[in-house]
């Protein structure tokens, strides 16, 4: 039975150590059946780069699909909620709590997705998702902005997208 990596990260690398696949080479859901529920937490984050116009537009609500914040807020917890219907071999986890956040600066806005759980297995995977399709949202919601005269994106781009914190403290019966 394979087993997941520690909460460190050993056997990074090491063919030997990748858990979605049996001694034969067949993918496989990892086992988590017999792990302990802990405490889980991932924050992840990403940038999108946009034209300065845009990013004003954005902060006047002015772009004509409606309010791009708010939508893009929608999305990233729509996303972390359906995260183990996106990515194969990913558990279906109790979500306990989303928070996003948004960092608006001159020629780009940063999300940040944190992410909660209480069971078998971590939810990095979720604040990756949520931050990507937030982001995503924003693309769509601003593309007839940045859409230069060939119909191509030349100062638009999802950037720097990573997990900046994980946690896991285990979770204590109440027996």
């Amino acid at each position: 039975m394979a087993n997941e990596r520690d909460e460190a990260g050993s056997g990074a690398g090491d063919a030997d150590s990748l858990t979605h696949t049996d001694d034969d080479g067949d993918v496989q859901m990892v086992d988590v059946g017999d792990k302990p529920d802990s405490s889980r937490r991932a924050v992840a984050r990403g940038e999108i780069r946009l034209t300065q116009s845009t990013v004003a537009a954005v902060e006047a609500d002015a772009v004509e699909k409606g309010d791009v914040l708010a939508t893009a807020r929608i999305g990233a917890v729509q996303a972390v909620k359906h995260t183990w219907e996106t990515i194969p071999m990913c558990h279906q986890i109790p979500i306990t709590n989303v928070d996003t956040e948004f960092a608006v600066g001159d020629d780009r806005i940063e999300l940040s997705v944190a992410v909660e759980t209480t069971g078998k297995t971590g939810c990095e995977m979720e604040a990756l998702e949520g931050v990507t399709t937030g982001l995503n949202t924003i693309w769509d919601m601003v593309k007839a902005a940045e859409k230069d005269a060939d119909g191509g994106y030349p100062d638009t781009r999802i950037a720097d997208v990573e997990v900046v914190e994980k946690r896991k403290r285990r979770v204590e019966s109440a027996e």
